[in-house]
């Protein structure tokens, strides 16, 4: 038997045992007769077996990286990563991002759609139960997202629903989604973080207010801002899923505070490590680092409906005038990819990699802030580090690279807290970041689309907005692929943010805390949620 044969029965014998369908015995006697000595068949089982099979208990303590005192449960108002995860522990969603980064059921056991993609009917999961006893049901699917679609929302998942004619309940376990045109992307909208399932009453009005979910997880005590505590939720459907016992979240913006009580067990795990010390960290015994390439980015939006980011030239000039390669280097230290001014990464469908890369170059900025009849500029631009580990290192960079262009940058340094809700959408020139989203067409339409609440550039063009009613609709991927690069080229030319690098997910974890091989790239901590998947070896 060669080697490779002995190497594949057992990594053969290994699922087998991790699946729970041999026994211990079995599986040492199995490596032995493949010629392991004992010791190792039985360092085999520790260490590739027993470390990989899930186990019930303790207490999973995380450190988040935001949080906003103004933060609360209302889905509708969720932008900190402190309550992305938190509603990803309490709470479902009809539809989840797997492992495999593909879209696959949640709440929604299955779904169909007619040839014009413009009905969509989901099967609803049976026998699920929120945290307050209530039987979750069409009717509470219908209602958790209509919520967003009131004429009076404000959420920043409304313009997911602009095409929307209506949702309704079809008895207890179907609910119909009627759209005014074709979109081939609804099971992958249905992931967004402010789509939670909450429980309705017979008037169709849900209850966001208080604590209930159907997730893994019941909250015990909420502070905003500050900390959550959590519980096992005793009657959660997923079998194999909610293994702690509790779960505590804490906000801790400062990166060394996060770092210091990982290394010292006072942390089961982090959000962000360190971009400039996380080798340094990979040295810890006993702790064990995560890294996942993303389409999340760090992006410069400049309000194109205000002087001076109303002229091309202008905002051509500021593309320009940012150093790419330096900026993944000593902000990411080599952490992610550049940056070309479009939200499509190159792990996401439909990347256009043909459209030329703008790099830094102080003569052509100074060549378009002359087109736009100007011989200098100066700017304020606000910035925090609660927007990425290095964000003020970023924008200091910035304001230098700027400078040999004629460009006089300020940096307004921001405190972490209410930076969401106090500067990002109120200041016309600032930092900002965007969680990868699963398409193109979830991105442009909460980020780029006319009247988006979260439009955070203004930004405004007819051919864009054409391009994307025709895109959504279109089942024809050749089709497809070239409007959205005719839109990623738009936004490259002219568009109002300044997208300098694509960062990868960078989170800790204790040795002791493990995961499935695959990990979620839409969020950090496995799509943030580590509390649901991961658990004590």
């Amino acid at each position: 038997m060669s080697d490779r044969d002995i190497e594949r029965r057992l990594s053969l014998l290994q699922s087998q045992a991790i699946a729970g369908r041999i026994s211990r015995r079995r599986f040492i006697e199995g490596a032995i007769a493949l010629g392991a000595t004992t010791p190792l068949a039985l360092s085999l089982w520790s260490r590739q077996v027993e470390a990989a099979t899930p186990k019930k208990g303790g207490r999973f303590r995380v450190g988040l990286d935001d949080g906003n005192t103004t933060d609360n449960m209302d889905p509708a108002t969720t932008n900190s990563r402190f309550m992305i995860t938190l509603a990803h522990t309490q709470r479902n969603f009809l539809t989840e991002i797997a492992p495999d980064n593909q879209v696959t059921g949640e709440l929604a056991e299955s779904w169909d759609v007619t040839p014009d993609a413009k009905t969509w009917t989901l099967k609803l999961r049976k026998g699920v139960e929120f945290h307050d006893g209530k039987t979750f049901d069409a009717n509470d699917a219908a209602a958790s997202l209509n919520y967003h679609r009131d004429e009076a929302s404000k959420s920043a998942a409304k313009s997911l629903f602009e095409g929307v004619d209506s949702i309704k309940a079809d008895g207890s376990n179907t609910l119909v989604i009627e759209l005014k045109s074709g979109n081939a992307d609804i099971p992958y909208l249905l992931t967004d973080y402010h789509l939670v399932m909450m429980p309705a009453d017979s008037e169709g009005k849900v209850r966001w207010d208080g604590k209930s979910g159907t997730g893994g997880y019941v909250v015990d005590k909420f502070n905003a801002g500050v900390s959550a505590s959590l519980t096992r939720f005793p009657n959660y459907w997923k079998e194999n899923r909610a293994h702690f016992d509790e779960v505590r979240y804490f906000a801790i913006p400062d990166v060394s505070a996060r770092q210091t009580g990982l290394t010292t067990n006072e942390l089961d795990a982090m959000i962000e490590c360190d971009f400039k010390t996380v080798q340094m960290l990979e040295k810890v015994p006993n702790v064990k680092v995560d890294e996942v390439p993303t389409g999340s980015h760090v992006s410069l939006p400049m309000f194109m409906d205000m002087a001076p980011f109303d002229n091309a030239d202008v905002r051509r000039a500021l593309k320009y005038a940012m150093d790419r390669d330096a900026t993944v280097k000593k902000v990411l230290n080599g952490h992610g990819s550049i940056g070309n001014d479009h939200p499509i990464s190159p792990i996401m469908p439909f990347y256009d990699g043909t459209i030329e890369q703008t790099v830094y170059d102080p003569d052509k900025a100074k060549f378009h802030l002359k087109k736009a009849g100007m011989d200098s500029l100066k700017l304020s631009f606000s910035a925090a580090d609660a927007v990425i580990t290095g964000g003020l290192d970023l924008a200091v960079l910035y304001a230098g690279t700027a400078k040999k262009a004629g460009i006089d940058i300020d940096v307004v340094r921001e405190p972490n807290d209410g930076y969401w809700s106090d500067v990002w959408l109120k200041k016309p020139f600032c930092l900002a970041g965007w969680g990868q989203r699963p398409t193109p067409d979830i991105i442009f339409t909460l980020g780029y689309a006319p009247g988006a609440q979260w439009n955070d550039s203004h930004f405004v063009n007819d051919r864009f907005d054409e391009l994307l009613v025709q895109a959504r609709a279109e089942i024809d991927n050749k089709k497809r692929a070239a409007m959205y690069s005719e839109m990623q080229r738009i936004l490259h030319d002219d568009g109002s943010v300044i997208i300098p690098f694509f960062r990868n997910w960078i989170y800790a974890r204790r040795a002791n805390v493990a995961h499935d091989t695959a990990l979620t790239a839409n969020w950090p901590l496995d799509g943030a949620r580590g509390a649901e998947r991961w658990w004590f070896t």
